[in-house]
């Protein structure tokens, strides 16, 4: 089994910043692509970052410039740095992973991190 672990969000007021956390655990895996989704109350959940094996990028249109998404194949984590955050970023933000898991056999497996609540004041 492979988990998801986040960490970083919290309150801060509008114009401030964060630094989310998602490392990865567990049994033995390649990790291929990973991504931030968010999800405020009463709306779907929608992808706001999302970063290749190889280190390509892409961003919801309204974080571009605000949000950096990075990661590190060493820790097997994955990060997300929020500038100039507004209250419309207020929402749980889960961690995704798109995995290749090792052991007598492989199999490919997204996983989901279990969210960390994210609230701008403003």
């Amino acid at each position: 089994q492979v988990q998801l672990v986040e960490s970083g969000g919290g309150l801060v007021q509008a114009g401030g910043s964060l630094r989310l956390s998602c490392a990865a655990s567990g049994s033995t895996f390649s990790i291929n692509a990973m991504g931030w989704y968010r999800q405020a109350p009463g709306t779907e959940r929608e992808l706001v970052a999302a970063i290749s094996s190889g280190g390509s990028t892409n961003y919801k249109n309204s974080v571009k410039g605000r949000f950096t998404i990075s990661r590190d194949n060493a820790k097997n984590t994955v990060y997300l740095e929020m500038i100039s955050l507004k209250p419309e970023d207020t929402a749980v933000y889960y961690c995704n992973a798109d995995l290749t898991v090792y052991g007598s056999s492989w199999y490919r497996q997204v996983i989901w991190g279990q969210g960390t609540q994210v609230t701008v004041s403003s």
